[in-house]
């Protein structure tokens, strides 16, 4: 939650009017990193931070988002239980396969979910070949598919301003749900 992407992109979503509550995984707590948390201990902790967000803020609509494996686990907890609070998730970076590895078997999960999808890519992004996250999208009801041209999984893509494009997107599909 301190990695500096994540700090600028939490203080971008407040100046636009969209409060952001961050947390780290567990793993990331340890002095000494190691490999990502298996899925039932990250699944716990989205649990809990929903959980935590619906009693510090019960009355703001509460959307959920994460970056590659955040959104990932998020996504697969919420595709295993159901969160009437929740109104949409953001995916900052959906890690559909390994970089140069191409497969969609991880998006499998994203059918079961029925919550509106937003995805934010990049045309380059090296965790998920832009016609592939095209394909898993398609086939998914409620969702919208954002290119970032030439933006990479680490959103890198010269001398674009991704912060804007990141938080213009996300407030306008919120925008747009919390209006319908």
């Amino acid at each position: 939650m301190l990695h500096p992407f994540m700090e600028e992109l939490a203080t971008a979503l407040g100046e636009a009017g969209i409060a952001t509550l961050r947390f780290n995984f567990p793993f990331m707590e340890k002095p000494k990193k190691g490999p990502p948390d298996r899925p039932p201990v990250a699944h716990k902790t989205i649990e809990a931070v929903i959980a935590k967000a619906q009693k510090l803020f019960p009355s703001l609509p509460l959307f959920v988002s994460g970056k590659s494996f955040g959104g990932r686990m998020t996504s697969q907890y919420l595709a295993e239980n159901q969160q009437m609070a929740v109104k949409g998730i953001v995916f900052y970076g959906f890690p559909l396969h390994a970089p140069g590895k191409p497969s969609i078997e991880r998006g499998d999960h994203l059918k079961k979910i029925k919550l509106p999808m937003l995805f934010l890519q990049g045309s380059r992004d090296e965790f998920a070949e832009f016609g592939l996250i095209t394909k898993v999208t398609a086939s998914l009801k409620k969702t919208k598919l954002i290119r970032i041209e030439g933006a990479n999984h680490s959103y890198k893509a010269g001398k674009l301003n991704m912060m804007e494009i990141l938080v213009s997107e996300t407030k306008k599909w919120i925008d747009t749900l919390l209006k319908s």
